[in-house]
């Protein structure tokens, strides 16, 4: 007979700075399968900034990249007790954002950017979370299948949206591409699509233009 249990649970996120409470914006950036979020942040270094929080969460669920040894990487879910993996996630983020936010007086402008795998599980969650997002960036990756439809198209009501996608992506297809504007129509939003030269990665050139 299978049973399950909740327990305390530590997890680990990467931050920019110590902050200070007083910045105008944060970022949450989801990395993607297979990577860790202390060098996820790297990509992100240029544009560190006293005014600007960036929060990188690391996927609680871990494996070795090849074979049994080396180096690790982390991810948010497998197709095994997904749901499970799901409703953790939802817990940890939600726990992690209440305990920074709650020493703002004034709550900074929150924007969250999921790169690939990162992606589905930024919309999944961020479309039931208490908090407005004002940008959201979707970087080679999209709206998880399963997004809760009617309360995610209220929460991203005055959000702006954003799709990155790189023109040599293998990981990208058109299937996915027509299933993800399929989803956009549901949401009644439309998106800045920006297209750069290269593939399943992130572009320093299109983050500038996203952080100016």
């Amino acid at each position: 007979m299978k049973k399950s249990f909740q327990f305390p649970f530590e997890a680990h996120y990467v931050i920019s700075h110590d902050p200070n409470f007083q910045e105008s914006e944060i970022w949450i950036v989801f990395h993607g399968y297979g990577q860790l979020a202390e060098f996820f942040i790297r990509k992100f270094n240029p544009f560190f900034n006293p005014d600007r929080l960036i929060v990188a969460p690391e996927g609680t669920n871990y494996g070795y990249l090849q074979n049994f040894q080396g180096r690790v990487g982390a991810n948010w879910m497998t197709k095994h007790e997904r749901e499970t993996a799901i409703a953790n996630n939802h817990r940890y983020l939600d726990g992690l954002m209440e305990s920074i936010l709650q020493s703002y007086s004034v709550l900074p402008k929150i924007n969250v950017l999921g790169f690939s795998q990162g992606a589905a599980t930024a919309t999944r969650w961020a479309g039931r979370w208490s908090e407005k997002i004002e940008h959201l960036v979707l970087w080679s990756g999209g709206f998880a299948h399963d997004l809760k439809l009617t309360e995610a198209k209220e929460r991203f009501s005055s959000t702006k949206f954003t799709i990155v996608l790189g023109d040599q992506d293998s990981m990208i297809t058109q299937e996915s591409l027509e299933k993800q504007s399929e989803l956009m129509k549901k949401l009644e939003k439309t998106a800045e699509i920006i297209h750069f030269e290269g593939g399943h990665e992130l572009n320093q050139e299109v983050l500038k233009k996203l952080f100016e």
